[in-house]
């Protein structure tokens, strides 16, 4: 599965598309949504991407940067779901996020 940035259609042919990025350039306390997990990472990123699914960074779940560390911002705090996890950059740079809620979700 590839990130949805990634997709072979151009911006034009896909009206208002969601705006998606790295959970790692992600504002904080700004409220988002796994859009996907960036599966196409190099090999190594493997044994992280497993991780990632495992302690529940699956499409559609919310997603929010609660704090970074100081000065260089790494690691991040990083709440999905109702749990709070530490993550390097690298790390949260394999998430995809979506500031824009997924269909069917009612916001708060």
């Amino acid at each position: 599965m590839k990130p949805l940035t990634d997709l072979s259609r151009s911006d034009a042919s896909v009206p208002s598309r969601e705006h998606s990025l790295g959970l790692a350039d992600l504002p904080l306390r700004v409220d988002a949504w796994v859009s996907a997990l960036h599966m196409d990472a190099a090999p190594q990123d493997g044994d992280v991407l497993l991780r990632l699914l495992e302690i529940g960074f699956l499409p559609g779940e919310p997603v929010r940067v609660v704090a970074r560390a100081f000065p260089a911002g790494d690691p991040l705090a990083v709440r999905v779901g109702r749990t709070t996890f530490a993550l390097r950059r690298r790390e949260a740079a394999l998430v995809r996020v979506s500031t824009t809620a997924p269909v069917g979700e009612v916001a708060a």
